[in-house]
């Protein structure tokens, strides 16, 4: 491209060069050398930035190697600003693609970071998971003895079905469904290890708030703020594992972390235990205390995040240019929340992604929440040994799911010659065909022994869908708008949760008028979770079928 002779005279005159670092700016000034010198044939990069004029030089990964040679921290003015985790193939940061051909990627060269990024953040996902799930295992309304004050936090504060439904639903979903926006968005700028440890700290004060509270009103103030808290984690863990793993264990990776859902169930199931030795209030007090550690462990475990090492220097210089130009174009201000999710929404593949993920969820969520009042209304004698196997079944047979649609899913995108997004979605179509007649076997069951062998392959066929779905959402919206898609995949998630509120208002109405509740409550599993089963494989076809 051309240059100013300032320009070309301030380089100079502000760079002292070394023989490796002139080798490296002439590759720069060969043909194809430089990736984008200019970003038009006809004039430079140069902005007008108030009085000064600055030169904006994008420079490929020759001039990165000698990095080291040229002095930048004596001459301000001089700009070269690196950041590994965007992905754009243009601008003037550096590519996860091509951090992934020099093999910075993970703890080691070509390697996925498990043990620096995932494990910390799995384990903050199942302190999530585990303290907002427990609720469903700290109840009981049926006429059995064991309901007691000291093990069933619905006799002790006195609330209903409906209200319990409410309060492990909507309750959650006040501040959840509105955070979540605003948070993935929030993950996109700030610190992402600060932002994990922080969520953490205050969903478990929440928890730890629930166990001490005298009445049902204070439970819902506790469960509300525990929501908004929970809404900042996944957005920031996602992203983390968007720039930090390599794009062909992306699935992969996402379903490790994915599993925290399943193995914080498997803990939520075995709060029963907790229950029967501890009461509610004890086995509450466990889980948050476990919280608070996870809190501490994930800031002392995890890396600084890449967005925060930069060149301050630089960065605030780069800011400074594009705001800049922005003023001068009339784009001050812009881009916003609302704009990027516009932007994430105008895309028709996430469009029937999140219309197959909001059904998927309202399955889930409906078998989360109203699955062990089920089990202990219809096999009361077998509670404690529910409590264990349905243990194993979410912890081994859902990680085990995910885990395996995950690999399957970065596999079959491996063989597809055309679009490797469309090959990852087969994984999440068969798994729910597959979940609707083992769902129906569940809850259809006579005997606790064929109730829990079906409700296990329910599991295992039913939670591949979450890692190949979350690579495919992150593939199709880019760098820029990750965590902004991210909070809005959350967002159906918490929307979902009116799912199992509503199917508690028609619990309640049944028993009301005379149904025997365990009957009610198999009938309306049966069609509520079959049919968002069913609803979420067709969107996910379409969401194949799509670009």
């Amino acid at each position: 491209g051309t240059c100013t002779t300032s320009t070309c005279a301030h380089w100079q005159s502000a760079v002292p060069l070394r023989p490796f670092a002139l080798v490296a700016i002439l590759l720069v000034l060969l043909p194809g050398g430089c990736r984008a010198f200019v970003t038009d044939s006809s004039s430079p990069t140069t902005r007008s930035a108030g009085s000064e004029q600055i030169s904006i030089l994008v420079l490929p990964r020759a001039v990165r190697v000698a990095r080291k040679t040229v002095s930048v921290k004596k001459h301000p003015r001089t700009l070269l600003a690196f950041k590994p985790s965007d992905r754009s193939d243009d601008g003037i940061y550096t590519s996860a693609a091509e951090k992934e051909k020099e093999g910075t990627a993970g703890d080691g060269e070509g390697t996925v970071p498990y043990f620096s990024i995932v494990l910390p953040l799995l384990l903050v996902y199942i302190s999530n998971q585990w303290s907002r799930s427990s609720l469903y295992y700290l109840v009981n309304f049926s006429d059995s003895p064991d309901a007691t004050a000291f093990t069933a936090m619905n006799v002790d504060l006195g609330f209903t079905q409906a209200q319990y439904g409410a309060l492990a639903s909507v309750a959650f979903t006040a501040l959840f469904a509105v955070a979540s926006l605003f948070a993935g968005s929030y993950a996109d700028k700030s610190d992402r290890r600060a932002l994990t440890a922080g969520s953490a700290a205050v969903w478990s004060a929440a928890t730890l708030g629930t166990a001490a509270a005298a009445g049902y009103g204070q439970v819902v103030l506790a469960r509300i703020i525990m929501g908004l808290a929970c809404a900042f984690s996944t957005p920031a863990a996602y992203t983390l594992i968007r720039d930090t793993v390599p794009k062909e264990r992306a699935a992969f990776a996402n379903s490790l972390y994915g599993g925290g859902i399943y193995l914080g169930g498997a803990l939520s199931s075995l709060s029963i235990l907790l229950d029967n030795s501890l009461g509610w209030r004890g086995a509450l007090v466990a889980i948050g205390v476990y919280g608070v550690l996870c809190a501490l462990l994930s800031l002392f475990l995890l890396p600084p995040d890449q967005k925060d090492i930069e060149d301050e220097g630089s960065t605030a210089l780069l800011q400074k240019t594009e705001r800049a130009v922005k003023e001068q174009s009339g784009e001050a201000g812009s881009p916003t929340v609302v704009a990027d999710a516009k932007e994430v929404l105008s895309i028709p593949r996430v469009q029937w992604l999140f219309l197959a993920a909001f059904f998927r969820f309202c399955s889930g969520l409906c078998i989360g929440v109203w699955s062990a009042p089920y089990f202990k209304s219809a096999f009361p004698d077998d509670s404690t040994t529910y409590a264990v196997v349905n243990a194993f079944i979410v912890g081994f047979c859902g990680v085990s799911s995910g885990v395996l649609g995950g690999y399957f899913a970065d596999k079959t995108s491996q063989y597809s010659s055309s679009d490797e997004n469309s090959a990852r979605l087969t994984v999440p179509i068969v798994g729910s065909i597959l979940a609707v007649p083992s769902w129906w076997l569940t809850v259809s069951a006579s005997t606790f022994e064929q109730a829990m062998f079906w409700l296990g392959v329910e599991y295992l066929v039913a939670e591949c869908w979450f890692g190949p779905a979350v690579a495919v959402l992150q593939s199709s919206v880019g760098p820029k708008r990750g965590g902004t898609a991210q909070g809005m995949f959350t967002l159906t998630g918490a929307i979902g949760n009116l799912a199992p509120s509503f199917l508690g208002v028609l619990y309640g109405k049944a028993t009301s008028q005379g149904v025997e509740g365990e009957v009610a409550l198999s009938h309306l599993l049966e069609v509520a979770v079959c049919a968002g089963y069913l609803i979420s494989a067709l969107c996910f076809y379409m969401a194949k079928r799509t670009k």
